[in-house]
């Protein structure tokens, strides 16, 4: 039996990534600017503690193949977060 859920919290949460990234994916176009994906309190900010990655920002100028991987990056997210908030969660029957 599935856990309805589990169908609700993914959606809401893929909401809320599609909307998020899909304002980070119009600034970083319209400003020809990007941050990294990574956020403070992610599992490789505790590893790379030295570095904060949330002031880094790629300059689409300086640094055009930086600026598409994270473009890209975000891109990818989007269209995750937009096929699970449609089609949900998926729990094979065991």
């Amino acid at each position: 039996m599935r856990f309805f859920l589990y169908e609700i919290v993914a959606r809401i949460v893929a909401i809320y990534l599609f909307v998020d990234y899909s304002r980070k994916l119009w600034h970083g176009l319209v400003e020809r600017k990007i941050g990294y994906v990574v956020r403070d309190g992610d599992f490789l900010s505790l590893l790379l503690d030295w570095v904060d990655w949330s002031k880094l920002v790629i300059y689409r100028d300086a640094a055009p193949v930086r600026y598409w991987i994270q473009i890209g990056l975000v891109i990818f997210t989007l269209f995750a977060s937009f096929f699970v908030a449609i089609f949900g969660w998926w729990h094979p029957n065991t």
